[in-house]
């Protein structure tokens, strides 16, 4: 491509960056807002980091204007930690403020541990849920360096320091301890989940070995409260916070970046998917 034409291209795409930035400044300026405000908690893909969600959550709970929250989950899940330090201050915020939860395409695993601390739960017929469990995986690559002719040297100062390796196979004692991790940390999930779900934990229990349900399913089993969309999980909030006409959705802030929207606008352009996720990735990892 010529300089003057890679120069245009460039201009063009500094330019629609700036006007993304600015549109929602410009309008805070120039639309006066009327009306109650309701938050808006988006969670949406592997959870890893939680504070995003947690600076949104502590946002909205401290400003009094907003009258109440609706957290929207689209994940399969993610790290245990993670999803319980959101879950935890979702029901810091509960006890200040009513908070509704919606479902997207997939709320599992730790999604839905996050979901549980809600008040009530919409989900779509077919919202893959549940998924109540803990997983751990080792890809082991002992055979394959032995072919190849690397060796792998550990020092370590305590016998289960490196419980988990990939450079050999587990030994049973390790497997017996780390599956005791497991098991304390589905322990948690399991009486998270009775708690929020006002459940008992026997009940709990028998529906927490992993397996998903889909919208319909959990609603019959009791982990979710209602079939419907977004904007029913938001009506339904306005209607138990006494709102008169029609709400202001106030949303979390969230990092702009550059390489998420040029992937969202190719999507929508060629059609693709984005919410699909294979069920081998619907799991606390």
């Amino acid at each position: 491509m010529p300089q003057s034409k890679t120069k245009k291209v460039l201009i063009v795409i500094a330019i629609i960056v700036v006007v993304l930035v600015l549109i929602p400044f410009f309008i805070g300026m120039f639309v006066k807002e009327s009306g109650e405000k309701i938050g808006v908690v988006e969670i949406e893909g592997t959870i890893m980091d939680s504070k995003n969600a947690m600076d949104d959550i502590v946002r909205f709970r401290d400003d009094d204007s907003i009258k109440g929250v609706v957290v929207r989950i689209n994940s399969p899940g993610g790290g245990a930690a993670a999803s319980q330090e959101i879950h935890r201050e979702v029901k810091k915020l509960r006890g200040k403020k009513k908070v509704f939860v919606s479902m997207a395409s997939v709320c599992a695993s730790g999604g839905y541990y996050i979901a549980t601390a809600g008040e009530k739960i919409y989900a779509s017929p077919a919202t893959i849920t549940g998924s109540i469990g803990v997983i751990m995986q080792q890809t082991v690559v002992e055979d394959l360096m032995k072919k190849i002719g690397i060796q792998e040297n550990t020092i370590k100062a305590g016998e289960l320091k490196d419980a988990g390796t990939p450079f050999r196979k587990m030994r049973e004692d390790e497997r017996r301890y780390l599956n005791d991790v497991l098991k304390d940390i589905h322990e948690q999930f399991i009486r998270d989940v009775a708690e929020g779900r006002k459940m008992p934990v026997d009940t709990v229990r028998r529906l927490s070995d992993g397996r998903i349900f889909t919208g319909i399913q959990a609603k019959n089993a009791g982990l979710i409260d209602t079939i419907g969309t977004f904007y029913d999980a938001v009506d339904a909030l306005k209607t138990s916070l006494n709102i008169a006409g029609k709400p202001i959705l106030v949303y979390g802030k969230k990092p702009f970046s550059i390489l998420r929207w040029l992937i969202s606008s190719l999507a929508k352009e060629y059609g693709v998917e984005l919410d699909g996720r294979s069920f081998k990735y619907i799991y606390n990892q």
